[in-house]
């Protein structure tokens, strides 16, 4: 519509486009989510859908150009989740269980891995390369599906701690088969030959990427430091990170594995914690592009064609069987991974269960992996991952949910929540209307005074910080000149 508006009349300069552009992906991924709130549904889902409305496959409300003016987004986006993830790998936590945790891991990811490639090569005689790539995204898992899943159910205990091991581990395996398979991947599809070397330098190349992002930790742990209030935390850990996803981006490198170890640098040589909850506040409005635009660019209409590129299967197959294939590799995967370590069987008959959610991660891949291999490939694989993590999004969360309840990490009965007395000082068994009421009442303590959220909190602290500490320093320095005046 912008570009017709444009073409037509020249009322609309290239900024004003891009301004307004922002603006109609802002409203339409809020109002989105005002739908799917009713229906339960994750944002994730809702930011998808608005891009698909609203790109250039359907209401065509936003140019192409600006989605092609936005590509970097992705590593962007790609940057604040890792980092983010990074928190959770904090040293004194892996230690409790570091080889039960890598080895889970690492079953769960190549199960998934491994069978959906097996389905989608040999089943659906996809083209080798293009197998590789959607094979290596299925082992990625959706921290934030999870997370947000453990904070509202309130759950705790040995399942909740090992799966979050798991899955903060899970996008590192990810990505390092992303970075081979990648590889492997464009030198098939090019005519130069295959060698050792070539399948070995991406695990060079990640290795050196992640001692860069530990450099940054180190640097940011310095630069934050060094500053006594934190109106300037925000704009130094964005900095940095803005200026390591350049760096990745000039040498065409995804920053995910280095970003995370960003954070895993930082919070274990600082502790600080909130630095994590300021951007977690902060990064809404970029993820929300990030998302309505890997929907604007979903070609719905691809999904009902098969692609002479990678072969003959109609697309809505392969994103139907990947969606399904990868659940069974997870349970499986897990499942053998918890036998081999002998976890208890809470973990071993639902963890499987709670890795389901795909969504962050593996699109921020995808479009990574679209730009590299390029063309219609490239296209086809952001579509498969795109309509697959719409379901996994729609049932990620529920299984995540129940893997929770399943495992006894969370209980929804009452009794469970708190316990009371069930005898009165004198002995005599209290009847069932005075044991609730205690229940509520013990509730009504525990609940906290205030309903903001940490991340808010800590938000709300920066900003105050920002605004009111400049005024008072001022006010100090004005006494302690008066002071010397009067001396």
């Amino acid at each position: 519509m912008l570009s017709f508006i444009y073409k037509n009349t020249g009322s609309l300069q290239p900024p004003s486009m891009a301004i307004i552009s922002i603006s109609i992906i802002l409203f339409s991924g809020f109002l989105l989510t005002r739908i799917t709130k009713k229906l339960k549904i994750p944002n994730v889902t809702a930011y998808i859908v608005a891009g698909i409305l609203i790109g250039p496959f359907c209401l065509n409300l936003v140019p192409e150009t600006i989605i092609n003016a936005t590509a970097f987004l992705p590593d962007i986006a790609l940057a604040f989740i890792a980092f983010n993830a990074g928190q959770f790998f904090k040293l004194t936590t892996l230690k409790k269980k570091a080889a039960p945790v890598v080895i889970i891991t690492v079953c769960e990811s190549l199960a998934a891995a491994l069978l959906v490639f097996i389905t989608v090569h040999f089943a659906l005689h996809l083209e080798l390369g293009f197998s590789i790539v959607l094979a290596s995204l299925a082992a990625a898992t959706a921290p934030a599906s999870t997370m947000m899943t453990i904070r509202q159910t309130g759950a705790k205990g040995n399942f909740v701690e090992t799966l979050l091991q798991v899955v903060a581990l899970d996008d590192v395996v990810g990505l390092l088969a992303y970075s081979v398979a990648i590889s492997l991947a464009l030198h098939l599809h090019s005519d130069e030959s295959l060698s050792v070397l070539r399948m070995v330098l991406p695990l060079f190349t990640n290795a050196a990427v992640m001692a860069l992002g530990m450099f940054f930790g180190f640097i940011m742990k310095l630069m934050i430091a060094s500053r006594h209030s934190s109106d300037n935390r925000l704009i130094i850990a964005i900095a940095l990170l803005f200026a390591f996803c350049g760096i990745c981006v000039i040498f065409d490198i995804s920053p995910l594995l280095g970003c995370m170890t960003m954070g895993m640098t930082y919070i274990n040589i600082t502790g600080d914690d909130k630095l994590f909850k300021q951007l977690a506040y902060f990064s809404p409005p970029i993820l929300l592009i990030f998302f309505v635009r890997s929907g604007m660019s979903f070609n719905i209409e691809m999904l009902v064609h098969s692609s002479v590129s990678i072969g003959s299967t109609p697309l809505l197959v392969v994103s139907v069987l990947y969606f399904f294939v990868r659940i069974a590799g997870k349970y499986g995967g897990a499942f053998l991974g918890c036998l081999l370590t002998k976890e208890p069987k809470e973990i071993r008959n639902f963890l499987g269960l709670a890795l389901v959610p795909q969504a962050g991660v593996a699109i921020g891949l995808s479009a990574l992996g679209a730009r590299m291999l390029g063309g219609e490939a490239g296209a086809v694989l952001q579509t498969v991952i795109l309509a697959s993590s719409v379901l996994y999004e729609l049932i990620g969360p529920g299984c995540a949910k129940l893997a929770l309840y399943l495992s006894h990490s969370y209980s929804t009965k009452l009794e469970d929540l708190v316990s009371v007395l069930e005898t009165t000082p004198d002995g005599k068994e209290k009847n069932q209307l005075e044991l609730l009421i205690e229940r509520i009442q013990k509730i009504q303590e525990e609940l906290p005074v205030h309903t903001i959220n940490e991340e808010e909190a800590a938000y709300t602290e920066a900003a105050e910080n920002y605004f009111f500490l400049p005024h008072e320093n001022m006010h100090a320095k004005n006494n302690l000149r008066t002071r010397r005046k009067r001396k």
